[in-house]
């Protein structure tokens, strides 16, 4: 190979690489999409419980209105390194007290950061994506009445590649608009309103259905469950399956939500208590929804890995 045939191919290998970087860069929220919203900060309190904000960025171990001190530090080990949940708080300098809505639903629903980085996946903005913009805007507005916190969060440790985030903006492209399974047609509102809550604030598919290799969800498993993420053991399947929740009635899963107590006595562990905590604060009407849409959805073809 001559130097001047060598430089060429370098050339073409550096112009397809800015070619990749340019198609996948970082997207925002065209300002002009942004409703002229006055924020209801009930819904937005509402929003916040159903997101489970608390359950990963309060304190670890935190309990009672410690829990609103969204200081972030939880660290969740996966196969692709190690995240620690940020400080979401209303602190300027360490949390984020300085976003502005942009900022905000730049990050919920396209995983942009104010600097304009992707965000890893680990932050469910694949599904706070489904959410209203009116409802985002309202949990924003929720989480600046809440305390400060000055607690500096420390970043990912994360093995290359997936510490490269330009990488992310590949990953955004492949697996980022997933379609969720809405509620048949005919199920009624109730059902319509649960399928919102699970696909969108609840983000339960981020737990409950299985990825690929890539981290992808398999949405022909919809909430089928798989491996923990985090951990050893699995996650359950939440679908009207034999090996799910298919016995249950609706009646049943929202007594789960609200209580944390299964049909046979049991009582919720893990991860999930903290879930279910929240869930507990939210009106029954959000409980009853999640259930009727839940009822509805297909089951489950094969038992969690």
């Amino acid at each position: 190979m001559t130097r001047r045939t060598f430089r060429r191919l370098v050339g073409v290998v550096l112009l397809l690489i800015a070619g990749g970087l340019y198609l996948t860069r970082p997207e925002r929220v065209d300002p002009a999409s942004i409703p002229d919203h006055a924020p209801d900060l009930a819904n937005g309190e509402r929003m916040f419980w159903a997101g489970g904000c608390a359950s990963c960025h309060a304190t670890p171990g935190a309990s009672g209105d410690a829990k609103l001190v969204l200081a972030g530090g939880l660290e969740l080990d996966t196969p692709f390194g190690l995240f620690r949940v940020p400080n979401i708080s209303p602190s300027p300098e360490h949390g984020i007290g300085g976003w502005s809505n942009g900022d905000f639903l730049n990050a919920m629903t396209k995983g942009t950061s104010p600097e304009g980085l992707h965000y890893y996946p680990a932050f469910p903005y694949g599904s706070y994506r489904n959410m209203a913009l009116t409802d985002l805007i309202d949990m924003k507005a929720y989480l600046d009445t809440l305390p400060a916190s000055a607690n500096q969060v420390a970043d990912h440790a994360l093995d290359f590649p997936f510490s490269w985030r330009s990488a992310l903006g590949l990953w955004k492209l492949l697996f980022l608009d997933t379609t969720p399974v809405p509620a048949p047609p005919g199920a009624g509102e109730l059902a319509e309103r649960g399928a919102y809550l699970v696909a969108g604030p609840g983000h339960c598919a981020e737990c409950h259905t299985p990825r690929n290799a890539l981290g992808g969800l398999d949405t022909a498993r919809w909430l089928g469950g798989g491996p923990n993420p985090d951990g050893e053991g699995s996650i359950p399947d939440i679908t009207p399956s034999p090996h799910g929740i298919g016995s249950w009635s609706a009646t049943d899963i929202a007594y789960y939500l609200e209580s944390g107590f299964t049909p046979d006595f049991d009582s919720v562990g893990g991860s999930m208590t903290a879930v279910q905590e929240s869930w507990a604060k939210l009106p029954a009407a959000d409980r009853e929804a999640v259930a009727a849409y839940l009822k509805t959805i297909p089951p489950s073809a094969a038992a969690a890995d």
